[in-house]
């Protein structure tokens, strides 16, 4: 098992806990106001709540509504098993884990590259090159694992 596969199974697995808890934090606010952890986050902050990006935080707490962040949750809470499989599939070799790795990071290429044009800084880029790069161990785990099944079928074949 390649050591960069098994790296990357454990960021996949890392990111799918830290969707679980995002998605158990959204579930332990339904039925609370909002509003007022909103202000109180601000106020923690030492934040001005009249200014633009807290005034802008509040509102968008005062409008989210339980059935928005039940739906919120639940993509949350899709998307930590996507990653949790996919990192359980890396771990254990399985080609199909590789391949949904690959698809998955490819998935957010043009995005990056998108920003990269906007906001030119190392950040972007580097964001851009590291996915860049686990599709690209990805997809060579994987043809690696096809050459040798090919392999095998001719000399036992």
């Amino acid at each position: 098992m390649n050591g960069t596969v098994r790296l990357v199974a454990a960021i996949e697995a890392a990111k799918g806990m830290l969707a679980l808890v995002a998605a158990s934090g959204m579930l332990s606010l339904l039925h609370h106001d909002l509003r007022a952890i909103a202000y109180a986050l601000v106020e923690h902050a030492h934040l001005n709540p009249a200014a633009r990006y807290p005034a802008i935080f509040a509102r968008a707490a005062e409008d989210l509504q339980d059935a928005n962040l039940q739906l919120v949750a639940a993509g949350a809470a899709a998307y930590a098993l996507l990653r949790l499989v996919e990192a359980w599939g890396l771990w254990r070799g399985r080609g199909w884990a590789e391949l949904l790795a690959a698809a998955s990071g490819a998935i957010y290429l043009p995005f990056e590259a998108f920003g990269l044009l906007r906001h030119s800084d190392l950040l972007h880029a580097a964001l851009l090159l590291l996915n860049v790069l686990v599709v690209a161990v990805m997809m060579q785990s994987w043809s690696r694992r096809r050459a040798r099944a090919r392999n095998d079928a001719t000399t036992t074949g």
